[in-house]
């Protein structure tokens, strides 16, 4: 499919290497390993992952995106498969059957630089914002009918903004005075025009069209809910990719792997044996200076890997 949008996959080596291991050494080895795309966006890490699967393996994928739907179906390899869903339904997937789960998070280049789906200040288009375009509440739609004390939440929650309450009540005050905004170009001069101080180089509306997005996406959420599925369906051996680009992201990253990856004695049966870790945390990756240079939007890529471990009930003694 061609567009004017290009998507420039970070970390691509670094996360199919870690998904896959090595030739002589799979992460998971099996006759016929499934592995899962969480976030197909563009195909990236999928057509590497295609290139380099065994010929009996398979490749599921996950997106919202219609238009990441129209970019798979270039891919013809009877290897591969799309669901039309995100990946809160990775866990849908029989137990134990998957041997890597790959999620790349945040948004891709072509969603931002296409001002139709409203997520970019720098361009004027709807304030939409929505992953899927076919269902669901646009962010317009929303500042519509919001009170300032939710307005406020959202973006001290998930922009981590500390002019929220004065964004929120001039995007009230705005509402009530001349209507709604209904264009990115209009929520980020009203941002502009209440937030008089900033970080250099930052946009003022930055943290605010991110908290946004996050909320009407519900993607912490949504990030949870696959956390939990992957740990469900990941076989033994199987490993779990992560990539993220902020920091509410990656904490909720960081602390599922530290929760899952250590003993757990119960206070209340001292005697009673520990519930045995299920994941093996194996470090975490940044882009190297020549892909940041190449990319600037790598820059905020945090990769995390860990791997899946055997519980009691799959063997271990």
């Amino acid at each position: 499919m061609e567009n004017a949008w290009t998507h420039t996959t970070v970390l691509l080596g670094e996360a199919v290497g870690a998904l896959l291991g090595t030739a002589d050494a799979p992460a998971a080895p099996t006759e016929a390993p499934v592995y899962v795309d969480a976030t197909f966006g563009r195909g990236g890490h999928s057509r590497l992952i295609l290139s380099r699967l065994a010929p009996q393996g398979s490749l599921i994928a996950f997106d919202k995106d219609p238009d990441a739907l129209l970019e798979a179906a270039s891919i013809t390899d009877p290897r591969f498969a799309i669901r039309h869903q995100g990946f809160s339904h990775l866990g849908e997937l029989p137990p134990a059957s998957v041997a890597g789960v790959l999620l790349d998070l945040g948004i891709s280049s072509p969603q931002v630089d296409n001002p139709a789906r409203g997520f970019s200040f720098r361009f004027e288009g709807p304030l939409d914002m929505r992953m899927d375009t076919t269902r669901g509440t646009s962010v317009a739609q929303w500042l519509a009918h919001a009170e300032v004390d939710q307005i406020t939440e959202v973006i001290r929650e998930y922009g981590e903004e500390r002019f929220a309450g004065p964004i929120a009540k001039a995007i009230v005050a705005r509402r009530q005075a001349r209507g709604p905004l209904v264009t990115t170009t209009e929520l980020a001069q009203l941002v502009a025009d209440t937030v008089k101080t900033r970080e250099p180089g930052q946009n003022p509306a930055t943290r605010t069209f991110q908290a946004f997005r996050i909320f009407i996406n519900a993607e912490l959420e949504e990030l949870q809910q696959a956390l939990a599925g992957a740990l469900k369906v990941l076989q033994p051996g199987g490993r779990l990719v992560v990539i993220s680009f902020h920091s509410l992201e990656d904490r909720i990253v960081k602390q599922f792997i530290a929760q899952h990856a250590k003993e757990v004695y119960d206070r209340r049966a001292p005697f009673a044996a520990p519930k045995v870790m299920q994941l093996k945390a194996m470090g975490r990756v940044r882009p190297g200076a020549a892909e940041v240079a190449a990319n600037p939007r790598a820059r905020s890529a945090i990769m995390r890997v860990a791997e899946r471990t055997a519980t009691r009930a799959e063997g271990v003694p």
